[in-house]
């Protein structure tokens, strides 16, 4: 006989989910997974759509990281186009994305996974979230809440709108920056750079008393697998450049441009989700791969900025590289916040950010694929256009579903290491915080205002034979 416990949904995440975890009478894990019961159908919409439109209408696919879809689309319809973007739009692009990886961060780190980090997995739910933070360390939420503040006002003032952004367009962007805007942001990312470097060190801190207090998660929630990251002649790039995939012993398999993903990944199916996993296509074999901050870190060969680049190869010295445990990822995720603030910083003096920011274009009947690196991972934008302009398919990969077979095999790791010798709330909290390492946006859905309940059911032969749970306010 086996029992069936399910958490659904799952919390402080993006988008709704159910988890379900196979139990037999033995207490042997069977299966553990992660549902995801939500269609959104984009792919679909974009068919039939001008093709200038899309970037305005991918913006509205995510309202967390509507910045990566805007930007990504654009690239696409730049290259079925033929066209290159002159220089100061490549710059205006990649600050505005700058920005976002800024608010999104940070979002994902003290808001997300901040609670979990200041509190512990054990503490109270009800008082685990973002509101708790503020109360137990209200100078660092001011810090965090600022920076994630400025972040967002990069975002709005170039891409024209703070959420769902509308300059950025095929051949360019589609305004010029003035002298009174450039000398904002140079204040605003010079604040960044100095508010990101004072919050590294507790991110770190905050990070080594969750290890120290849940050893069994350092040790065992390890998935040695295949990554993929951007990297721009080896150096980390979040906006452009190629795709690296490296095996689990960090040696360099493939690296190629984003049109030609076709011959290197894969889609899959599953009967109980909606979400379809992915997989390298290695010969005549299936092989798992992760995306994302940890990704990144593991595919690259260096960091362009300074402070980052040491972060970096501190972090590699200590955890190892290819490094394999599902923590890391908040780990990684504080690295890549010290480099976007970096990064937006030098992209502010850079002289090229002065001139024309669009050229005209014309679809000639063709395909484009553009990618960035979204703050969850490898973002690609397929289109086939018609000689009208017109959208005829449209194909989205996104980050969370190339995580996904690891978040499965993440979900079954913290089952074992905490549902199995451990009590109902341990549950509750070991498997979701296991989720909330990769900072998924399932459905790029918020949650509904107000209640939301958590349960677990236990089952046997499909009888519910007790239930577990919690009802939390829509912030926990």
């Amino acid at each position: 006989m086996s029992r069936t416990i399910a958490i659904d949904p799952v919390t402080r995440i993006e988008g709704h989910a159910q988890v379900f975890l196979d139990i037999d009478d033995d207490g042997k894990l069977i299966n553990g997974g992660l549902v995801v019961n939500e269609l959104r159908g984009f792919e679909r919409i974009l068919v039939g759509v001008e093709a200038d439109r899309v970037p305005l209408i991918t913006a509205r696919i995510c309202g967390v990281c509507p910045s990566a879809h805007h930007l990504a689309a654009s690239k696409a319809l730049d290259e079925a186009a033929g066209v290159t973007p002159p220089p100061a739009a490549k710059i205006l692009r990649e600050l505005l994305y700058m920005g976002h990886i800024i608010h999104s961060h940070v979002l994902s780190l003290f808001v997300l996974s901040g609670p979990d980090l200041v509190m512990g997995l054990d503490s109270d739910p009800a008082t685990r979230n973002i509101v708790g933070v503020v109360n137990a360390v209200p100078e660092i939420a001011k810090k965090a809440l600022r920076l994630r503040t400025l972040g967002q006002k990069i975002n709005e003032m170039i891409g024209g709108r703070g959420i769902h952004p509308v300059t950025s367009v095929a051949g360019g962007i589609s305004f010029t920056l003035d002298h009174e805007k450039h000398k904002t942001l140079v204040e605003w990312t010079d604040e960044a750079l100095k508010l990101a470097c004072e919050l590294l060190p507790v991110i770190k801190s905050l990070f080594r008393k969750l290890m120290e207090a849940n050893p069994e998660i350092l040790a065992t929630w390890n998935i040695p697998c295949w990554y993929m990251g951007t990297v721009q002649d080896g150096r980390m790039n979040l906006y452009d450049g190629k795709l690296r995939i490296i095996d689990d012993k960090g040696v360099t398999k493939h690296e190629y441009a984003a049109k030609d993903y076709c011959q290197y990944i894969a889609e899959t199916a599953l009967d109980w989700s909606y979400m379809k996993p992915m997989f390298v296509l290695n010969g005549s074999e299936q092989q798992s791969y992760r995306v994302g901050t940890l990704s990144r870190i593991n595919s690259i060969d260096s960091i362009d900025t300074p402070l980052a680049n040491k972060e970096m190869l501190d972090f590699r010295a200590e955890f190892g590289h290819p490094c394999h445990c599902s923590i890391m990822h908040i780990y990684a995720r504080a690295i890549e916040l010290i480099y976007v603030c970096e990064n937006a910083r030098r992209l502010v003096d850079n002289s090229a950010i002065w001139g024309e920011t669009r050229i005209p274009v014309k679809f000639r009947g063709s395909r484009g694929v553009g990618h960035v690196e979204a703050a969850r991972g490898t973002l690609i934008h397929d289109y086939e256009i018609d000689e009208d302009g017109i959208v005829r398919s449209a194909n989205l990969i996104v980050a969370t579903q190339q995580n996904y077979t690891a978040i499965n095999r993440g979900i079954m790791q913290a089952a074992t290491s905490h549902v199995l010798r451990k009590n109902d709330k341990e549950i509750l909290n070991a498997v979701e915080f296991a989720i909330r390492c990769y900072d998924p946006c399932l459905s790029c859905a918020t949650h509904a205002a107000g209640k939301m309940p958590l349960t677990i059911d236990i089952r046997r032969n499909g009888e519910t034979i007790r239930q577990i749970g919690r009802v939390v306010d829509a912030a926990n």
